[in-house]
């Protein structure tokens, strides 16, 4: 092959990727939008299309997933595809070489230890942030958010054996989850989800919670009383010194949210740790996947979760991971397993394209690089 073919082939691929940022960009997170940011409308043919069939987007045939019921002809993320064993097995077990590769890759576009967190040396208050989807629009650090922000990354020196990722799809009610969930060494729950009325089948502990901005309208109806502003500080008192986690710099909308929730921390002296992602975070976590063929318009909380945590976790479980509206057996999953909101997966207006990012981990959970649990847990 020559050198001005490969260089031809070289560049047609790096603008490529640098036409999708560009796309991701454009597009203000849908979440905070809809919930008091600024809506913008952008031409249909600049959004990332799927080919992939509307077969593919249906779920597994067993509920309960087997290697031999998933697709093993791609090739492996990681490097590793050749490694493959096609003889189906019976039993999931842990492909350490595969995850320790997928680790090793990863470590090429992002560390978590240091992107989990903008740190207090690399900002002062008053400093302008633009917002990483919204380039445009910026919002200055304030004293109180500076005060919230680690002096050393929170997950520094940190390393576990088993962690589990609990996303927060209605598949985990009645799945008796619970108790294997807390059996983890690190436990990563999603939105600031409510576990203590569902325990049993979420769980009780949390290391590390993720709140989105728009939670705070959401979930607890932007702290408009004092029943809510308790309701909120009691999630935040249950994390005992667990790390909360805040997107506060991805779309302009929910600064406000993020001001009152800060300003609550800081009076009531909450026992919690607070980080901010780094401003690269997102899209460093979006090459990695682009360059592995998983063409997501913006990867979710949940696969965000999944690629940091390759970092300090060796084995890795993703709990309540489910993106369609019915189980295998065609009965109706709820959304979420706390609440009745409703969302079409594979909407045009979502900046997510959880279908696909299914896929891509049912496929890692077939070569052992992490488990997918989908159905009952039986203790």
């Amino acid at each position: 092959m020559s050198f001005e073919f490969r260089s031809l082939m070289f560049g047609i691929v790096i603008l490529l990727v640098i036409f999708l940022i560009i796309a991701d960009i454009s597009e203000v997170e849908e979440e905070i939008g809809k919930h008091g940011g600024t809506r913008k409308f952008y031409p249909q043919n600049l959004l990332h299309k799927s080919k992939r069939p509307a077969s593919s987007l249906q779920p597994p045939l067993s509920n309960q997933l087997s290697p031999e019921k998933i697709d093993t002809s791609k090739p492996a993320i990681g490097g590793v595809g050749t490694a493959v064993n096609p003889t189906p097995k019976t039993e999931w077990s842990f492909n350490r070489t595969l995850s320790n590769s997928i680790r090793k890759n990863i470590l090429k576009f992002l560390d978590a230890e240091r992107d989990i967190s903008i740190l207090k040396g690399t900002l002062k208050p008053g400093d302008v942030i633009h917002y990483i989807f919204d380039r445009q629009s910026t919002v200055n650090v304030s004293e109180s958010l500076y005060r919230l922000l680690p002096a050393v990354s929170p997950m520094k020196d940190r390393h576990f054996q088993r962690c589990a990722i609990v996303g927060n799809s209605g598949i985990l009610l009645n799945s008796s989850c619970g108790r294997q969930i807390d059996g983890h060494d690190f436990v990563i729950r999603c939105n600031l989800a409510p576990v203590e009325e569902f325990a049993g089948d979420v769980g009780r502990r949390t290391s590390l919670v993720t709140m989105n901005p728009s939670v705070v309208q959401r979930a607890f109806q932007d702290l408009s009383s004092a029943a809510w502003r308790e309701r909120f500080l009691q999630r935040l008192r249950a994390l005992q010194g667990g790390v909360l986690w805040i997107p506060a710099f991805m779309a302009k909308g929910g600064e406000e949210r993020v001001a009152w929730a800060v300003r609550l921390i800081l009076q009531h002296a909450l026992r919690v740790r607070t980080a901010f992602p780094s401003l690269r975070l997102l899209h460093a976590v979006r090459g990695y996947w682009l360059t592995n063929k998983v063409l997501i318009k913006r990867p979710t909380t949940g696969l965000l979760m999944y690629t940091m945590a390759t970092r300090f976790c060796e084995e890795i479980h993703l709990y309540g991971f489910w993106p369609f509206p019915r189980d295998a057996r065609g009965n109706p999953i709820k959304y979420h397993y706390y609440d009745t909101l409703t969302y079409e997966y594979t909407s045009r207006s979502s900046p997510h394209t959880m279908p696909l990012e299914f896929s891509t981990l049912r496929d890692l959970h077939s070569r052992g690089a992490l488990r997918l649990h989908t159905g009952a847990c039986h203790t």
